[in-house]
């Protein structure tokens, strides 16, 4: 019977579900921050960055 090696690249990395969710949540915001709140900016200067951001990603926002 031969011995079963397991390297580091055979391991699966198991996070718990709680950090799985609390992580995508974290994500959800800040990408809906970065594209809405800073897209909707009273900022001129903010407002123009976001806006040619979007357009150049392919974001429609009209």
């Amino acid at each position: 019977m031969a011995a079963r090696i397991e390297t580091a690249s055979s391991q699966s990395l198991s996070l718990p579900l709680a950090t799985r969710l609390t992580t995508a949540v974290v994500s959800l915001f800040l990408g809906a921050f970065l594209i809405y709140g800073v897209g909707l900016a009273q900022s001129d200067a903010l407002h123009d960055s976001a806006h040619d951001t979007r357009h150049s990603y392919g974001f429609p926002c009209h």
